[in-house]
């Protein structure tokens, strides 16, 4: 049975943070799981429960300028591969359009190579921007018209 995708709940971050590994490997992103964002931006912040937990999970919001901004978005190391990460966007670009979000935006490291191709895979424009993240630290920037 596919996971259900449902608005996340504050209660759902320990979880997260204690299965981090299996979402991130190696890459320590606890400091971005923001408890502000899972409060103050219910609709887009979302979980795919199944039986065993939750299998993925996406946290953004939309901003003042119409953009369904992705904050994070992860998949379980066991559901890898299942079509759930498209799945979680969806979702979000649908609750995003619902609070009249125009477009979507993510961003990555410009070494992040899966997260490019998965990007790219989802027909999202993606543009290396210069100092994006300070002086010297440039990103990859994806963009894409929600329809």
């Amino acid at each position: 049975m596919p996971p259900l995708i449902t608005p996340a709940h504050i209660t759902d971050l320990p979880q997260l943070l204690s299965d981090h590994p299996r979402y991130w490997g190696d890459r320590d992103l606890r400091a971005l799981h923001l408890r502000a964002l899972v409060q103050e931006f219910p609709d887009t912040c979302l979980v795919a429960r199944a039986r065993d937990g939750i299998r993925g999970y996406v946290i953004g919001f939309v901003t003042p300028a119409a953009t369904g901004y992705v904050h994070l978005i992860a998949v379980r190391d066991d559901a890898k591969g299942t079509g759930l990460g498209r799945a979680l966007y969806t979702a979000f670009g649908e609750a995003a359009q619902q609070q009249g979000a125009a477009r979507l935006k993510a961003i990555t490291g410009t070494g992040n190579a899966g997260s490019i191709a998965f990007h790219r895979s989802l027909g999202f424009e993606a543009n290396v921007v210069d100092d994006y993240n300070g002086p010297g630290e440039p990103m990859v920037v994806f963009t894409r018209a929600l329809f």
